[in-house]
């Protein structure tokens, strides 16, 4: 036998007894602002329970009573985000980036084994547009805008002006209302943090006055293995100028912010947020809170707060002394990657709240995630435990027929949800009797300010 051969039978042995070692993890209350905190754990590799895809075939993800759901598009190219149009067309980013080297044999043992778990399509590295022409929630339009782009993720509008998150930069596409394809290759509004891009997404966010756009970069590691260096520039949110492209470092500490949101009414930035990895099934959660300007959220060398990660090294106990906790927990390795203000159109029981998307563990046993929840709100702040308002992508054969990215409401009364392993948008709608009629005004995105 050929040493090759032996390298990859070895690497092949030892992924399948990694992933298959370790006992189920204790349940804990990790939701809300005061999360169950266990003692960290390290081993040699985190449990490795990976989602086995399979068709969704004749069945569809379960939504709770008085709503329906139905596959508005199929045979997409990695939908991650999407964005309601002023006239009700929805764009649709599309593709797969990142470009980081592997560090240590777990790294390449532990992609392998993710790998399993996503897609195996090509990366659409495009926005395609979707039309319902006569209001009947059938997209019977489904086009490319644009093509030829970096691994698009996050979508902003103002005025009559698109932002695409590109993961190497922030672009833009001149819009008028109804059209189908872009009329120009894209404008450069300003260079995103791309080196390594370990965590490769850019998540996006159009202030309400529209003078400010906010990017989510993520970090460049795990826990800085990578070196400080690697992560300048990174676990940051950026607040941009739209008209000039001039940016500041708005927030710092958030390992990697996956989804923006502006909160109606007042303003405030909030985020979900993936944490750290590999010190425990049960840490660290994953969550949602409001972005504060100048704020410190604690990555690398803390997490939830003033909790001290002892793998980072130098310590700094004077970052760890300045470091605020987020609002709320979502649980540990849920994977959040979708955040999208409600309404009075969705229902009462879901009018006051933020959806959120969660792809799923990939290094948790059991496996959590892998459905779109709802959180509640009171006077602007979370209030109780999430409730499952899409779910059904992992099923109890322990087979995944989806993974939700993207969640954005359409305020004439639906969910868009974005599918990266069906590659399908799914469209969640209430009963006629569940909520209000929607406006009949258009959507509106913030307005441009005049220089």
């Amino acid at each position: 036998m050929s040493r090759q051969m032996i390298k990859v039978l070895s690497v092949s042995v030892l992924a399948t007894a990694l992933a298959a070692c370790g006992g189920k993890a204790p349940q804990m209350d990790q939701y809300g602002a005061t999360p169950d905190m266990p003692a960290p754990k390290r081993d040699l590799m985190p449990d490795m329970t990976i989602a086995k895809p399979t068709a969704w075939g004749d069945t569809v993800p379960t939504v709770p009573a008085g709503y329906r759901i139905s596959a508005i598009a199929t045979e997409l190219g990695i939908p991650r985000q999407t964005l309601v149009l002023p006239n009700g067309d929805i764009l649709v980013a599309e593709g797969r980036g990142g470009n980081a080297p592997k560090l240590k044999p777990k790294d390449v043992i532990a992609g392998k084994i993710k790998a399993k778990g996503n897609t195996a399509v090509k990366s659409g590295n495009r926005l395609t547009l979707l039309r319902d022409a006569d209001g009947d929630g059938v997209y019977e339009m489904k086009t490319v805008f644009a093509d030829k782009l970096n691994a698009p993720y996050g979508l902003a509008m103002i005025g009559n002006v698109i932002y695409v998150a590109n993961q190497d930069a922030l672009v833009r596409f001149d819009y008028v209302d109804g059209q189908t394809q872009a009329s120009a290759a894209p404008t450069t509004v300003t260079e995103l943090p791309s080196a390594i891009n370990h965590h490769w997404t850019k998540s996006l966010a159009a202030s309400a006055d529209g003078r400010y756009l906010y990017v989510g970069i993520g970090s460049n590691s795990n826990i800085t293995e990578r070196g400080m260096a690697a992560e300048v520039d990174r676990a940051v949110v950026w607040q941009i100028d739209a008209q000039t492209g001039a940016h500041k470092t708005y927030a710092t500490g958030l390992r990697n912010p996956t989804a923006l949101a502006i909160q109606p009414g007042t303003g405030t930035v909030w985020a979900v947020v993936n944490e750290r990895d590999e010190i425990g099934p049960n840490l660290v959660p994953d969550y949602l809170t409001s972005v504060k300007e100048g704020a410190f959220y604690g990555w690398p060398y803390s997490y939830w707060g003033k909790n001290v990660d002892d793998r980072v090294m130098p310590q700094d106990p004077a970052k760890v002394a300045s470091a605020i906790a987020p609002d709320y927990a979502l649980g540990s390795h849920v994977a959040a990657l979708g955040v999208s203000f409600s309404g009075p159109t969705m229902g009462a029981k879901f009018a006051d709240g933020v959806f959120v998307g969660e792809h799923g563990s990939w290094n948790r046993n059991p496996p959590v995630g892998y459905k779109v929840v709802f959180v509640p709100f009171r006077d602007g702040r979370p209030a109780g435990e999430p409730i499952d308002f899409v779910s059904g992508f992992r099923g109890e054969d322990g087979l995944t027929r989806g993974r939700p990215v993207g969640v954005t409401v359409d305020p004439r009364g639906a969910l868009i949800v974005a599918d990266d392993l069906a590659n399908t948008i799914w469209r969640v709608t209430p009963d006629t009797a569940t909520a209000p009629a929607p406006a009949e005004t258009p959507v509106q995105p913030p307005a441009p300010i005049t220089p």
